[in-house]
């Protein structure tokens, strides 16, 4: 039988059975699921198992490759820099990296680059997944690039580009490493067991990502297509999560590595506007500049329907129905993981699994627990 683990408050009820159904109908290998809100741990639940086996329970410090939640870390990292004054979001991004400015780039702003709207969604052919462990030089040829559309016209998901380009604008600021600088102002303070990239001691708890069966063709696309530029600036497989070159880069659009408490311990302060267990993180208005919608409509690389505002996506009742309307940010990483930051209930909901499902934004399963919690708080309400 398979066990799940973990607490979750009285009117939380059906969530845990939500999970449970998903990890009996075998649909669900293993996962944690967390819902924080105004620092209260309404669902604490982890279970299952870590191996496409199934003979290495879940444990409750189990961690895995999240995937592109790993870019929300990455904007809240950038956020900081907004709140303390160092980062302008509408300056031209070669104020703080000149040599961003080539190839007609001079006028792309920090806020494209935290919008996925800055022409800049990968690497320049010939690219291979190995260039991009090389974080500086990976930078140094995107800013040599020219853009593949006209910035701020449109959204391309950013979709390993985007750690480089807002770690590049970390590192001049600061000197630090993305990953170092998340570590220090974002992990450490809130405890959590969160990295980018992977530490050699956690290995042995770690979950290896279960890959969907079916990785992205880019043969299909046009070769002129952003799809096809990004999708193939470089290609890569989901398998590649599981490599020790992958663990061991930074890659802040895709590689850090948690899960879903800690998760939730990192990004919850978004949802309470600011505020942190270890005091304030971030002032009201920095937080409402997520909301600061910076395109609407049909991704070029991902072919969604999306609202991106500030550095997280804005609920799109076309591509994610399950999500409400309202002040609330999220994103998801590939095969399923969703991060929801709703601020009008103080609340965060964080999931992180190894099976990863078809979908590019969420899965079936991702939908049913998120239904289950806003069910919950709906029938508590009435």
């Amino acid at each position: 039988m398979t066990e799940l683990n973990g607490t979750v408050g009285p009117r939380f009820e059906p969530v845990r059975d939500a999970v449970a159904d998903q990890l009996r109908s075998g649909a669900e290998v293993g996962l944690s699921l967390f819902v924080d809100i105004d620092g209260r741990p309404e669902v604490d639940l982890w279970g299952g198992h870590s191996d496409a086996a199934r003979t290495r329970p879940w444990e409750r410090d189990t961690i895995t490759n999240v995937w592109s939640i790993t870019k929300s870390v990455t904007s809240l990292a950038a956020l900081l820099l907004v709140d303390a004054g160092e980062l302008d979001l509408y300056a031209p991004v070669a104020r703080y990296w000149p040599e961003f400015a080539a190839n007609g780039k001079e006028h792309v702003e920090v806020r494209h680059l935290l919008s996925h709207t800055s022409g800049v969604s990968g690497l320049d052919r010939p690219a291979r997944l190995d260039d991009l462990y090389d974080v500086r030089a990976a930078a140094a040829r995107m800013a040599s690039q020219a853009p593949w559309w006209q910035p701020g016209s449109a959204s391309g998901y950013h979709v390993l580009s985007y750690g480089h380009l807002v770690g590049e604008l970390v590192h001049r600021l600061t000197g630090r490493s993305l990953r170092d600088f998340t570590h220090q102002h974002l992990v450490r303070p809130s405890g959590a067991d969160f990295g980018i990239g992977l530490r050699d001691a956690d290995l042995a708890r770690v979950a290896d990502v279960i890959p969907p069966g079916i990785d992205v063709d880019p043969s299909a696309l046009g070769r002129d297509t952003v799809a096809y530029k990004t999708f193939t600036g470089p290609s890569f497989g989901a398998g590649a999560a599981n490599t020790p070159a992958w663990r061991a880069a930074e890659l802040g659009a895709a590689n850090g590595h948690g899960n879903a408490r800690s998760v939730a311990e990192i990004l919850a302060p978004v949802a309470r506007e600011g505020a942190a267990g270890h005091g304030r993180l971030l002032e009201p208005a920095t937080i409402g500049r997520v909301f600061d919608e910076q395109s609407r409509g049909t991704d070029l690389v991902n072919g969604l329907h999306l609202r991106w505002g500030i550095g997280y996506a804005l609920p799109d009742r076309r591509t994610v129905p399950w999500i409400p309307d309202g002040r609330i940010a999220f994103w998801g990483g590939w095969g399923g993981s969703m991060a929801v930051l709703d601020l009008d209930r103080h609340m965060t909901i964080s999931y992180v699994m190894n099976r990863m499902g078809a979908d590019i934004l969420g899965s079936q399963r991702a939908a049913a627990y998120i239904t289950a919690v806003y069910r919950a708080l709906g029938a508590a309400d009435r």
